[in-house]
């Protein structure tokens, strides 16, 4: 996930270590077992590692996976001096229409068609009665920031994990883009069999932006719990479906931007 390379500082060149960022190309193989490559959907600027769980993330908003067995094969390997992850879905699932651009590490929206999430709403965030206790809520960017080895090298990713309600962290990635962090979250989950993540609530390192919001719905979280401020679109669509939106999570204090009835 890092590399050195030479710098200045304070007038002596000597070496830094940064986030990788590089291409990852994802492929749509044939379910019907030729065995031939299919054509190239999307390429996405990432951080290396975990590029299984970040196609299927990926694919739960770009398409109709929704369960461990909507998808045949994820399979990575290196072509043409690219990182390739070529997908097999199976019969009857929604692919992915191919994009003719590459997704970059700061734009998740841009791959998107329109703004509504209904399509991507499976199921409900959280059953009636949920509440997370505001402590809670104030505790989970510490607790993500334990798990951030990438940027204590580098101070150039972000991260995100999913998380229960009284604040045990699951698995948690990192990514210089904020979105393929989410992307990774929801693709091992998804793998593990754990969405819907109704109840859960998504953490993140950085501000929240439609795309996060997009890619909550579609995992069908609770909330989000996010280190930074959300933008306008962000706050309004995580109202219109129900969302715990947290910001400004830092030092003790919170901002609760939607759903404040379901803090304790």
């Amino acid at each position: 996930m890092t590399t050195r390379r030479a710098i200045v500082r304070r007038g002596v060149r000597a070496p830094d270590d940064l986030a990788v960022e590089s291409p990852l190309v994802l492929g749509l193989d044939s379910s019907t077992g030729s065995g031939q490559p299919g054509e190239a959907i999307a390429t996405l600027m990432r951080t290396p590692g975990h590029d299984l769980e970040l196609a299927a993330g990926w694919l739960t908003v770009e398409s109709g996976v929704e369960r461990p067995t909507d998808i045949v094969q994820l399979r990575s390997c290196r072509e043409d001096d690219t990182d390739r992850v070529h997908i097999t879905l199976a019969a009857g699932v929604r692919p992915p229409r191919p994009r003719a651009f590459v997704t970059s590490a700061a734009c998740g929206v841009c791959s998107a068609d329109v703004l509504d999430l209904a399509p991507l709403r499976r199921a409900v965030p959280h059953e009636e009665g949920w509440r997370v206790d505001g402590q809670v809520l104030v505790a989970l960017p510490d607790a993500l920031r334990t798990r951030q080895r990438a940027f204590d090298k580098t101070g150039g990713v972000h991260a995100a994990a999913l998380a229960a309600a009284d604040g045990t962290l699951r698995h948690a990635f990192e990514d210089v883009g904020r979105h393929n962090a989410v992307d990774k979250v929801i693709g091992r989950a998804l793998l593990d069999g754990l969405l819907p993540a109704t109840g859960e609530l998504l953490v993140v390192s950085g501000r929240v932006s439609f795309e996060i919001v997009q890619k909550a719905v579609a995992a069908s979280v609770a909330g989000i719990v996010a280190v930074s401020a959300p933008s306008s679109l962000a706050v309004d669509l995580a109202r219109e479906h129900g969302l715990l939106l947290a910001g400004m999570v830092r030092g003790g204090h919170l901002n609760v931007y939607a759903g404040e009835d379901l803090v304790d």
